[in-house]
């Protein structure tokens, strides 16, 4: 039987974060089959959990538990629950919750292909959206048009934009040739439509644009335009661990 660290299980069954049930153990509030747990213990399903002397139902908390979604964003799709004019959504691909509902963690334009992560959890969703979590969200884009030493100096230094300044964190020359050159850039907020406004400010044109990596997750490479996959409790932990939930 697959065994988990208590912390974890409790973590992932919303009775609070990793940091305060690590608390609340060292603390000894947590019970294990009338035992004091101890940091590192591990656990199934099955144990009788008591938190300050109130048993804990791991089964029904477990179905309320956090869950994240990685999804791989194809262009032509709407981050939106529905559109006036029918087009495709993001979320006509997912998988139905029983409980709660899907929360987008930012968007992606239109245009924008890569990594969107979605989440049952308000709060996990508030805090990596959240300016102050400077987020970073890394972008490989195909820029037309003839990019200057100077001009790469400006938009990692900094350009004004019509809702204030904007620069790029890091660029990368990513290869080829004429219309066909990638950069991989980097940004710690989600403006909207900040990496191509970015490029625009200095008369290119952005072609193509995919999302590479949000914060510590990046989009892997066997995932399918279109495709989901659910991360794994201890995925979900380093993403809250990476904003300090």
């Amino acid at each position: 039987m697959i065994t988990e660290k208590i912390q974890k299980v409790l973590a992932a069954a919303g009775l609070g974060s990793r940091r305060q049930i690590e608390t609340w153990i060292q603390d000894g509030r947590v019970m294990v089959d009338g035992k004091t747990a101890k940091l590192g213990d591990r656990i199934t399903s099955e144990e009788r959990i008591q938190v300050d002397g109130r048993e804990v139902n791991l089964v029904k908390s477990q179905n309320k538990r956090c869950r994240v979604l990685l999804y791989h964003k194809p262009e032509g799709e709407l981050c939106t629950r529905s559109d006036p004019e029918g087009r495709a959504t993001v979320f006509d691909h997912l998988p139905l919750l029983r409980n709660g509902r899907w929360i987008t963690i930012g968007r992606l334009d239109y245009n924008t292909s890569g990594i969107l992560l979605l989440t049952n959890e308000g709060e996990l969703a508030n805090k990596l959206m959240h300016p102050s979590s400077e987020v970073e969200r890394e972008y490989a884009v195909r820029v037309q048009g003839e990019v200057t030493p100077e001009i790469l100096r400006k938009l990692k230094r900094g350009v004004m934009l019509e809702d204030g300044q904007g620069h790029f964190e890091h660029i990368e020359d990513a290869g080829g040739e004429n219309s066909n050159h990638w950069y991989h850039v980097m940004v710690k907020e989600g403006r909207n439509r900040l990496v191509r406004r970015l490029w625009e400010s200095q008369d290119l044109r952005v072609s193509r644009l995919i999302r590479i990596r949000f914060g510590v997750l990046c989009l892997p490479r066997n995932l399918r335009p279109g495709r989901w996959e659910e991360l794994e409790l201890d995925e979900i932990q380093d993403l809250e661990d990476s904003v300090k939930i």
